[in-house]
């Protein structure tokens, strides 16, 4: 009894230290974000730079880029309990976009993973 209750410890501990963090980061790829666009209506905020959103973007996004976001949530408030995708060019920016939506209450936050540089691989549709 006592052996089992030694590796089942072990295997507590094992098991505990591969789960993944709870507040690790979420992401989804270009068809999955594409599909829940389509289906679930979510919301994708693109946190690149003017000139990166004027030379292309994902349709329906909207444009906020991440130096303004912070003082620009009341106007992402409606989609407090949507399905919201971040997205930059090559996801790292739209990880800091994230982790400001998720700290100022946003539930559903997932980053495109590889940015609009993985959408343009995908060869989804930018406008």
């Amino acid at each position: 009894m006592q052996m089992f209750l030694r590796y089942g410890r072990l295997s507590m501990v094992l098991l505990l230290l591969s789960a993944p963090a709870v507040n690790a980061a979420q992401s989804v790829s270009p068809v999955e974000a594409s599909a829940l666009q389509a289906d679930k209506h979510a919301v994708i905020i693109d946190v690149r730079e003017d000139s990166e959103w004027q030379s292309e973007h994902i349709p329906g996004a909207i444009h906020i880029p991440l130096a303004e976001l912070p003082k620009r949530l009341d106007e992402l408030k409606k989609y407090q309990n949507s399905e919201v995708i971040t997205q930059c060019r090559s996801g790292r920016r739209s990880l800091q976009a994230q982790e400001i939506l998720k700290s100022a209450g946003f539930a559903k936050v997932y980053n495109l993973d590889g940015g609009l540089n993985a959408w343009d691989k995908a060869g989804l549709a930018t406008e």
